[in-house]
């Protein structure tokens, strides 16, 4: 069955506190961090994006892999804030990578899950016998107009994953996928346009609440499972709020979901907001336990992912920083820097 073989991370380490962008726009910031339950986000630096994002993680994702980068068949990026409208963000992490050459190589976009999406394909050409390995990232630089509700959680990072066939270096196999998808726009960004427009109530229901308890749901039917048979679960975080929320609705308890819940503290990381839920869980996991994720995308659809944990995660996972140190290391930026590192200024 396939599996990630190696998993990486990486998360910007400038921050702004909710409560300076609140200062800023004459809002309450004890309401702002209430509401969303994000105290601070993550912030690119000038010279920080999808790119730059994506080429770490992939590289902490080889390293755990421990394979050369010219094995790699496919490389997929999920984001909505690709560098380049033309010219693929992949063709130049392949490049920092190493794995030029005879490589699949594109990027996808379907809002905050893209890069889950990018797994399911690069499990596809695995599964159908057409590569070996296969890198799926998700990464984003994503964008919150100022004074706009999204500017207190849009934020930076991303995962990458080494999937393979190689049961013996799994680090989880994946036992099970699937995706639910609707036209449901609760958010959007048209052509030329630098910001999105979202639905502001809609984007809970008929938004993410329908899709990602419905895929959900699925998930654990195809799988038969309960929420008692699983040990740990991630949702996508748009907010703090919407995943504890939903993990409730369906019977999930706080421990269960906990780890996985970096928003907090770093924001809304867009397409790398599930996977590194994913990869905090991936630095504690134990092996045989169960993990059940469910992303989300606006548009939309959430695509859902049952693994278990096999005994490859007690060797790999100290070989590269983890999820929680890189949240904790940070320096913080101001307002005024934070619209400049953003190019906010610039804009009209």
């Amino acid at each position: 069955m396939v599996g990630i073989i190696g998993y990486g991370a990486y998360i910007p380490k400038n921050r702004i506190k909710t409560s300076e962008i609140a200062r800023v726009w004459g809002k309450d910031p004890v309401n702002v961090e209430k509401g969303l339950g994000v105290i601070e986000k993550s912030v690119p630096s000038i010279d920080e994006d999808t790119i730059t994002i994506s080429a770490t993680a992939a590289k902490y994702a080889l390293k755990r892999a421990g394979i050369e980068p010219e094995k790699i068949g496919a490389i997929y990026i999920g984001s909505e804030s690709h560098p380049y409208v033309v010219k693929p963000s992949g063709s130049v992490v392949a490049a920092a990578l190493g794995c030029e050459g005879e490589l699949r190589c594109a990027d996808y976009e379907f809002a905050c899950k893209a890069g889950t999406a990018a797994i399911q394909n690069v499990m596809g050409l695995i599964e159908g016998g057409y590569i070996d390995y296969g890198i799926a990232i998700g990464a984003d630089t994503s964008q919150g107009a100022p004074g706009d509700a999204l500017e207190y959680s849009a934020a930076a990072g991303g995962a990458a994953f080494v999937l393979s066939k190689d049961n013996k270096e799994n680090i989880v196999t994946i036992e099970e996928t699937l995706s639910y998808t609707t036209d449901t726009p609760d958010f959007w960004r048209r052509e030329h346009q630098h910001y999105p427009q979202h639905g502001g109530r809609f984007t809970g229901e008929p938004a993410y609440f329908k899709h990602v308890g419905t895929a959900t749901e699925m998930m654990m039917k195809r799988a038969g499972i309960t929420p008692e048979d699983v040990d740990y679960v991630v949702f996508h975080m748009p907010n703090a709020k919407f995943p504890m929320t939903m993990a409730k609705k369906l019977g999930f308890s706080k421990e269960q979901i906990a780890p996985s819940l970096v928003v907090k503290e770093i924001g809304n990381t867009y397409s790398g907001s599930s996977l590194l839920g994913l990869t905090a869980v991936l630095d504690i996991a134990k092996p045989g336990e169960k993990i059940l994720m469910t992303s989300y995308g606006s548009g939309a659809g959430s695509d859902s992912f049952y693994m278990t944990v096999e005994d490859a995660i007690e060797r790999k996972r100290d070989l590269c920083p983890k999820t929680w140190e890189m949240v904790h290391e940070k320096r913080y930026v101001d307002y005024a820097t934070y619209t400049k590192y953003r190019k906010k200024i610039l804009m009209r």
